[in-house]
């Protein structure tokens, strides 16, 4: 019987696609414990908003004062009730007409002022909590910290899929440039493409569709409930 595994870095109130992700799969892994990109953005700790009509990032402030490289689960946030208090301030002043603005924040509130500084641990905690929210499978979340999985790159997806217990890697639209199929197939791993395409919803105060933003964004035009049918349709 084929079990299908997702593996993606524990992402800061990521967007549609990555909760498309964890209702396909069987298992989903927080890849926790891989390199923090040592210049650059990131996802785990910045994601897009709305914000004066436009795409715009809206950020947790990180340490980076560090020699060497560190992975995700090793990354703290940095003065973090000052970068809480702008995000808050953003979604106040860019959301709160929005119709389901009170809704949204009697759940996102408590989990973006959460003082965990560990910025793994803090996105997992919300990533779960979000999920619970739209009726997805908590229990199928797992993190590769808790493995003892062996190589790098595709033979390390290869082994954390394994130690799962899956014969399928599901991989998302940006893997293509660094996924060796062949590898997999030595494995006796199968990949699964996940080919999420954005569909549109209605944005209040848009005149066109905005896709690649927060779970936040759409939580605040359709609800809890109308949001979790939308990703389960």
């Amino acid at each position: 019987m084929s079990k299908v595994v997702a593996i993606h870095q524990p992402n800061f109130f990521p967007w549609l696609g990555y909760f498309d992700k964890i209702l396909k799969c069987d298992e989903f892994v927080f890849f926790d414990d891989c390199q923090f990109p040592k210049k650059g953005g990131a996802w785990c700790n910045r994601v897009k908003l709305l914000i004066g009509g436009v795409q715009n990032w809206v950020t947790g402030a990180i340490d980076r004062n560090y020699s060497g490289f560190r992975n995700i689960n090793e990354m703290v946030f940095l003065n973090s009730i000052n970068w809480q208090k702008k995000i808050l301030k953003s979604l106040d002043a860019n959301y709160r007409r929005h119709p389901y603005f009170n809704e949204t924040m009697e759940v996102i509130l408590p989990l973006l002022l959460n003082s965990e500084c560990n910025v793994s641990t803090y996105n997992i905690s919300t990533v779960t909590k979000i999920s619970e929210m739209l009726d997805l499978d908590t229990s199928k979340l797992r993190k590769s910290s808790d493995f003892k999985s062996e190589g790098k790159s595709n033979a390390l997806l290869c082994s954390l899929t394994k130690l799962c217990g899956g014969t399928t890697y599901m991989c998302g639209g940006g893997a293509d440039g660094y996924q060796d199929e062949s590898i997999f197939l030595d494995n006796g791993i199968s990949l699964k493409h996940q080919n999420y395409i954005p569909k549109p919803y209605e944005q209040f105060g848009c005149d066109k569709f905005e896709a690649g933003l927060s779970i936040i964004d759409i939580l605040m035009n359709l609800g809890w409930n109308e949001t979790s049918r939308f990703i389960k349709s």
